[in-house]
C-alpha cells in the first residue's frame, strides 16, 4: 500500500493514507445493500470514493469534516477517477497527525490576505461607503478568516472567500487605471461586498468544509442577504439613500442573470465591472484547477462548471 497526495493517483493504485471526509451521503445499491458515497480530499485536490456493504450502524460513525484513515483502490469511472474503499477508520491521537495538513486551503495565509483586503477599505474616499464596508467587515471578521467563496466548484476551501476577493480587488485596481470613468470607491466596495453573506448563507465549519445551506440561504441567498445587510447598517449609520441603494444594486446585479439569482441586470458601469470581475476570477480558478490535473499537451474531459467544454493544456502554459 502506498502513501499518495490525491493529486498522483492513478488507476490501479492501491493507497493507504489520511483524508478529509469532506462529504457523505447514505445511498442503497441495487442489490439493497447500504453504501457511503463520499468525497475525500486532501491538499492537493479531492476525488470521489465509495465504500460498499456498510455495516448496520458504521454509517453513523462519519460526518463531513472528520479526518479518516482509508485503504483501498484507484478505480476509472465513466472516465473519472474513484476510490474503491476497503477499510476505512476515523483518525486517533496515537496516528499523530493535524487535520489542518490535510485541508484544501488558498494558497496565502489568511492574515495576511485579510490584511492586504483591508487596505483596499483604506483607500475608500466616499466617507459612507467607507463606514458601510467598515462596518460589516467588523462585524465578519472571525468568519472571514476561514470561509469558502462556496460548497464546491470556485473557491470551495478555507480562506477561499478571501481569496477570491483578493483577487478580485487586484484585478479591479488595474482596471480601474485603465477605465477612467469608473468610481474606485463603488468598485471595491463591490468587491468586498458582493459574496460577503456567503457567510451566512453555508453553515461552514473552521476547516472551511460547508456541511449544508442555512435557512436563510436557501430561502434568500447571499444576494438578497448581501442586500438586506447592506440596507441595515447604512440605515444605522444614516448614510447617504442614493449610495446605500448603489451599493445594494451591485450586489444585485452582480450574477447578471435572472437564473443565477439576479433580477436585474447592471444600470451603472460599476456593477457591469463588478460582474465581469467575479466571473473572470471563477473562471480561471476553474480553470487552473482542472489543469493542476493535466500535463502538457494533454485535453481535459468535459468539465461541468465550464459548459462541459475541454480544456487543452499547452507547453506554454506556466503553472503556479
Amino acid at each position: 500500500m502506498e502513501t499518495k497526495s490525491i493529486a498522483d493517483f492513478s488507476a490501479g493504485d492501491e493507497v493507504q493514507s489520511f483524508f478529509i471526509l469532506r462529504a457523505m451521503n447514505i445511498k442503497t445499491s441495487s442489490n439493497n445493500k447500504k453504501y457511503l458515497d463520499m468525497t475525500l480530499a486532501d491538499k492537493s485536490g479531492e476525488i470521489n470514493a465509495k465504500l460498499w456493504n456498510v455495516e448496520h450502524g458504521e454509517e453513523s460513525l462519519y460526518k463531513a469534516g472528520q479526518l479518516v484513515k482509508v485503504r483501498g483502490t484507484v478505480t476509472l469511472w465513466q472516465n473519472a477517477l474513484q476510490f474503491k474503499i476497503t477499510k476505512m477508520r476515523l483518525v486517533s491521537d496515537d496516528d499523530g497527525v493535524d487535520v489542518a495538513d490535510y485541508v484544501p486551503a488558498a494558497p496565502y495565509p489568511a492574515q495576511d490576505m485579510y490584511e492586504e483586503v483591508m487596505s483596499y477599505v483604506e483607500r475608500i474616499e466616499n466617507e459612507d461607503i467607507k463606514k458601510i464596508v467598515t462596518r460589516i467587515y467588523d462585524m465578519y471578521k472571525e468568519p472571514l478568516m476561514t470561509a469558502p467563496a462556496a460548497k464546491s466548484n470556485h473557491h470551495a476551501v478555507r480562506s477561499g472567500l478571501l481569496y477570491h476577493m483578493l483577487r478580485m480587488l487586484r484585478s479591479a485596481e488595474v482596471l480601474c487605471g485603465v477605465y477612467a470613468n469608473l468610481n474606485e470607491d463603488l468598485v471595491y466596495a463591490g468587491v468586498l461586498l458582493h459574496d460577503i453573506e456567503k457567510i451566512n448563507e453555508m453553515n461552514a465549519d473552521d476547516l472551511g468544509i460547508v456541511s449544508e445551506y442555512t435557512f436563510d440561504g436557501q430561502i434568500l441567498g447571499h444576494i438578497i442577504m448581501g442586500i438586506k445587510t447592506i440596507e441595515s447598517v447604512a440605515n444605522e449609520l444614516g448614510a447617504d439613500r442614493e449610495t446605500s441603494m448603489l451599493l445594494q444594486h451591485m450586489v444585485l446585479t452582480h450574477h447578471y442573470e435572472p437564473e443565477y439569482g439576479s433580477p436585474k441586470k447592471p444600470m451603472i458601469p460599476e456593477a457591469e465591472m463588478l460582474h465581469y470581475l467575479d466571473m473572470i476570477d471563477a473562471r480561471m480558478y476553474d480553470m487552473n484547477r482542472v489543469y493542476d490535473k493535466m500535463d502538457s499537451g494533454d485535453f481535459s474531459d468535459p468539465v461541468f462548471v465550464l459548459d462541459r467544454r475541454r480544456l487543452y493544456k499547452s507547453s506554454l502554459h506556466a503553472d503556479t
